[in-house]
């Protein structure tokens, strides 16, 4: 087949993934995307999921795992309406996912027949739940569309492109003239803001820097900057690894900690960088930044939105921390000191409070090669260890729905195990958010991944239980029937191990890291002890 001439359009995407370096595709085959799922499955490899959301879940982790893009292939109407949940995940932490879904015969679009798999204003949806969106009109258009949303996806901010496809232009023979699409430019600083910037930095002797998503595209660049200021770096979820954890310098996800407010009241110059000063990461916007703060953000919304900037820099944090480092000065001796004081101290507070799971986390940062995934979902053990203690080292290896939805962990381990088949993976679940997406199960069965699902098995939603004993009259919701584990793991032919004692987790855990397959691990709560402290989330209840 010439340039630019493919059979049909499962021939022109599979072309289209591989300009990408895709060689695994996610999805559920469907009459309304046929010929695409068989020209990957030819091609690529394509990964059965049971359900549309963990296809663009397994996808999105892919993507986050090999810092690029991943794909997944949905059917119309209800397959795609699955889908958007998971898309939501992907729209709010800015992840790259190319997401194809069908769409019924070009003839009898939007003409409300109750055509099979039709629904009302798919493209409406699918545009509300991603960065870009847009129908497939002609054979001659698939291929710039493709190109259109895979650099959408992978630009700034970034996010799931969305493509439905007729699947009649599906079957198609498809022409395409290959044009690329223009590259976008990224913004430059005002050079008076940036000089003024400079100044106050070169004036700081207690500075702090706060590492958010977009300091993740400029790590060598963030080291530098650290490296030359001697600055406390603090981060949030999604910007940890951009240095790695066992820099001294590096406090981490730490900031509503009283030791990290602190530094933050004692600090002269903050200079924060691609963050989005989450809910939860500034205990509902009650930490109290400097005045004196310098922001860099490519999103010019971004800029001054939750905090009053004093220098907002309008740019990419790559092309503008070297002209910030140039200015740099040593920060105190003694600030430096007391950052990497700080930095032990809230491990240790934090490693005390978690009680006999701190034998969980230990046995994992020792087990783990540096830099594999931790695939977390939003469980308790996540929430108050894993988003923090378990050392992260490579922004690739933090894998976790920033959105905050239950039940996505699992897929996105599973994209992740496959995008990296060379090492281990691990999933950390809890029992409540693993039934959301059981059927998974099967998934890993079937591919037979090396990943080591981690399940903390306390009998519903332990977060919520917390919540509810600390302020309400009663449970609601909350406490849930459960598996049994070892059965339900020997049903999928899965090996199967437990944790019931703080002595179990090193033999467990190294054997099952070490295996070349899947692995369920059960940690039994009620069997391993409670934490010091209970776990409530950092949210707001009005009563209270």
């Amino acid at each position: 087949m010439h340039h630019g001439q493919y059979h049909n359009g499962g021939d022109l995407l599979v072309a289209h993934l591989k300009s990408l370096g895709i060689d695994t595709v996610f999805g559920i085959v469907s009459v309304h995307n046929l010929p695409l799922v068989e020209a990957v499955d030819r091609e690529l490899r394509f990964v059965p999921v049971r359900h549309e959301a963990t296809a663009v879940s397994a996808a999105d982790g892919y993507g986050r795992a090999r810092g690029s893009i991943g794909c997944a292939l949905t059917s119309t109407g209800t397959g795609a309406g699955n889908a958007a949940g998971s898309l939501i995940e992907a729209q709010s932490s800015g992840t790259a996912v190319l997401h194809v879904t069908g769409q019924v015969e070009s003839a009898y679009l939007g003409s409300g027949r109750g055509f099979i798999h039709e629904t009302k204003d798919q493209l409406g949806m699918l545009k509300a739940v991603s960065a870009y969106a847009a129908t497939v009109t002609s054979p001659h258009d698939a291929g710039r569309l493709l190109r259109e949303a895979s650099a959408a996806a992978l630009g700034a901010p970034g996010g799931p492109a969305s493509i439905e496809w007729p699947i009649d232009l599906q079957y198609a023979a498809q022409h395409d003239e290959g044009e690329p699409v223009p590259a976008a430019t990224a913004p430059v600083p005002d050079p008076a803001t940036l000089a003024a910037a400079r100044e106050l930095l070169a004036s700081a002797r207690r500075p702090l820097i706060w590492a958010g998503g977009g300091a993740t595209a400029a790590r060598e660049e963030l080291f530098a900057l650290l490296e030359a200021t001697g600055a406390g770096l603090l981060t949030s979820n999604s910007g940890r690894g951009s240095v790695p954890e066992d820099h001294p310098l590096v406090i981490g996800n730490f900031a509503t900690t009283p030791a990290g407010r602190a530094l933050l009241a004692d600090a002269d110059v903050l200079l924060t960088i691609g963050t989005h000063f989450r809910s939860n990461e500034t205990a509902d916007y009650t930490l109290k930044p400097p005045a004196a703060h310098i922001q860099i953000d490519l999103d010019a919304a971004a800029l001054g939105r939750v905090y009053p900037a004093r220098h907002a820099l309008h740019g990419d944090a790559a092309g503008v921390l070297p002209a910030l480092t140039e200015a740099a000065v040593r920060a105190d001796a003694d600030w430096s000191a007391r950052v990497t004081a700080v930095r032990e101290d809230v491990r240790a507070t934090l490693h005390e409070n978690i009680g006999p799971q701190a034998a969980v986390c230990d046995a994992l940062a020792a087990a783990l090669p540096r830099g594999a995934v931790v695939a977390r979902d939003v469980t308790i053990p996540s929430s108050s260890w894993g988003n923090r203690l378990l050392p992260i080292h490579d922004p690739r290896a933090n894998v976790f729905p920033r959105g905050g939805g239950i039940g996505q962990g699992l897929g996105m381990g599973i994209g992740a195990a496959l995008a990296r088949p060379e090492q281990p993976t691990v999933v950390i679940a809890g029992d409540g958010g693993l039934a959301v997406h059981l059927g998974e199960l099967l998934t890993v069965a079937q591919e037979r991944p090396r990943l080591t699902l981690i399940v903390f098995n306390d009998g519903g939603y332990g977060v919520l239980r917390n919540m509810q004993d600390k302020y309400g009259e009663r449970r609601s919701g909350v406490d849930l029937f459960t598996p049994d584990f070892a059965p339900l793991a020997a049903a999928c032919a899965l090996p199967y191990a437990r944790i019931a004692a703080e002595a179990d987790a090193a033999p467990v855990l190294q054997a099952a890291l070490a295996s070349d397959g899947p692995t369920l691990v059960e940690v039994d709560l009620d069997a391993l002890g409670p934490m010091k402290n209970p776990f409530t989330p950092p949210v707001t209840i009005p009563t209270a």
